[in-house]
């Protein structure tokens, strides 16, 4: 079999090697898994500084605490929920970069 000539309207396409396109691949899907945790991560934070502060919420006004009390609480414990939330995430993510740059130091 000859060699095949492209008609002269078609685009040539000059593909790279095919290690080099998967790595191409895999560091497009490396990011993309990256910002999807991160809103997960982000979500799963929202759901429970939510749930916290209805679970704070609930229990005061089933105990018949005053409005103000009960509205104070769960604002405070949604908000210490959501800031331990966001240190975790930030505490992950230092401990992932720290992993990640003794492995290339390893590999170098």
């Amino acid at each position: 079999m000859g060699q095949v000539h492209p008609h002269p309207d078609q685009l040539q396409l000059h593909l790279a090697r095919e290690d080099e396109m998967e790595r191409i691949i895999e560091a497009r899907v490396a990011v993309r898994a990256e910002a999807d945790a991160f809103r997960w991560r982000i979500r799963l934070i929202l759901i429970e500084t939510l749930m916290m502060g209805m679970l704070v919420a609930v229990a005061g006004f089933s105990l018949h605490q005053s409005w103000a009390q009960v509205i104070r609480s769960a604002i405070i414990v949604a908000g210490a929920c959501f800031a331990s939330g966001g240190v975790l995430i930030l505490a992950s993510g230092a401990a992932g970069w720290i992993v990640s740059r003794v492995r290339r130091r390893r590999q170098a």
